[in-house]
């Protein structure tokens, strides 16, 4: 009996309609948009047995990128092909694309109103307790031993103080992580690759590489290949190779980058990004779509505000989601194998261990821009703070939903604003 099979196989349109909806339901982060569809794939329509599911989210946690949205496409390609992949992929993020684009618009069009600099103060404010939370969470789950812990500070101290690229961190723990592991047994339950796997992964590979070339080669070609949108588009393709870790750690790096070595983005802009990108659903990591429409709205030369930063944006979310998709039709065919070897396992971890420094050094940043707006010389915001540590109880001691926690935060940053608090 293979447990691996869904237990009663949806048509291709039920199964569409179902990844479109999930696109406008999936708030509350990677947790729980994968408890959203646990629920619904696994427990009520009974498309895949438990065993399976745990399993490919196992595979997906390995690979760089939004672990949530890697997932759904894994399981629309278990359910439907590649086509049924494409259709879950595409259904999970589409809707985020678009609110977002609207919401990052509006922000760069009317965010210097007193309500929406009120509305942004609340989201702000509860970044921090989010960001804050996700450090806990992670630190816990990843710092089970001194090597690790280790790794951790050292991600931390590297990035914070001596300015080592977020990719040459990952590098080096996925390095110390496999030698750590170097004696650990291979498995042994390892399946050799059919010669059409072989040719299906081919394929993929190639036609994942043109998708990719296509929007560089016409970006290049109509407005130079040094521009700010070409820079744009290869800077967000390498941010996504190395988003473990998932949103928090790789916008610290992408803030570090685009903040402090480009100046194309304010730390205040890269901050509203992440409030907006937490009011929206789809994968958190759709902030860099943010962040790329807000550097073509600051440097638009030779093309309108508006145009420059759509367009910067759609190539940054181009950039950051084609590897999710080229990453999960390569390696589905294997999932068994990749999820049991040690040793990819302990260079994963190694790597999570460095995450946790890595977003500490996104806390940092977030606590100073927003309790800290005017400098250590300008005082303590301490209606930020007292929002933000309002929004830390609500998270930890309450079961509101993410969504609702998020509206409080908003009314309580007007309020501020209303009565010159904040």
């Amino acid at each position: 009996m293979d447990h691996a099979a869904p237990v009663s196989r949806p048509t291709f349109a039920e199964a569409a309609r179902f990844w479109l909806k999930l696109g406008f339901i999936s708030f509350g982060g990677p947790a729980g948009q994968i408890a959203i569809m646990h629920r619904d794939v696994v427990e009520r329509r009974r498309w895949l047995d438990e065993g399976h599911f745990t399993r490919a989210l196992n595979f997906c946690m390995l690979l760089p990128g939004p672990e949530a949205l890697q997932l759904a496409i894994y399981l629309g390609w278990r359910l439907h092909g590649i086509r049924g992949g494409l259709v879950a992929g595409l259904g999970f993020i589409v809707p985020a694309i678009v609110l977002l684009l609207g919401l990052s618009w509006l922000y760069a069009s009317y965010g210097s109103l007193p309500a929406a600099e009120g509305l942004l103060l609340g989201l702000k404010a509860a970044v921090v307790a989010l960001v804050l939370q996700a450090l806990v969470k992670i630190g816990r789950r990843a710092l089970g031993t001194p090597l690790h812990v280790g790794l951790a500070i050292a991600a931390f101290v590297a990035l914070q103080f001596l300015r080592v690229p977020f990719p040459v961190i990952v590098l080096v723990a996925a390095v110390v992580g496999l030698a750590a592991a170097w004696r650990a047994p291979r498995s042994t339950r390892i399946a050799a690759t059919s010669s059409k796997q072989a040719g299906q992964t081919l394929r993929v590979a190639v036609v994942g590489v043109v998708l990719w070339l296509v929007p560089l080669l016409a970006v290049a070609t109509a407005l130079g290949p040094h521009s700010l949108w070409s820079r744009v588009y290869l800077f967000f393709t390498q941010a996504a190779l190395v988003t473990f870790g998932g949103a928090y750690a790789v916008l610290g790096y992408v803030t570090q980058h685009l903040v402090q070595d480009l100046d194309w983005v304010t730390a205040q802009q890269s901050v509203a990004g992440l409030a907006l990108a937490e009011t929206t659903p789809g994968p958190l990591v759709i902030v860099l779509q943010f962040m790329g429409f807000m550097a073509g709205w600051n440097n638009p030369a030779p093309l309108e505000p508006a145009m420059a930063a759509i367009l910067a944006a759609l190539l940054a979310a181009w950039a950051t989601f084609l590897p999710s998709f080229v990453f999960i039709f390569l390696g589905a065919p294997h999932l068994e194998r990749v999820t049991r070897e040690p040793r990819i396992a302990a260079a994963l971890a190694a790597i999570t261990a460095a995450v946790v420094g890595i977003i500490a050094t996104l806390g940092v940043l977030l606590a100073r821009v927003v309790m800290l707006p005017a400098g250590l010389a300008g005082g303590v915001a301490w209606g930020a703070l007292a929002l933000a540590v309002a929004v830390w109880i609500l998270l930890v001691r309450t079961r509101l939903d993410l969504p609702w926690i998020l509206a409080l935060a908003a009314i309580g940053g007007l309020a501020l604003r209303a009565f010159g608090l904040g």
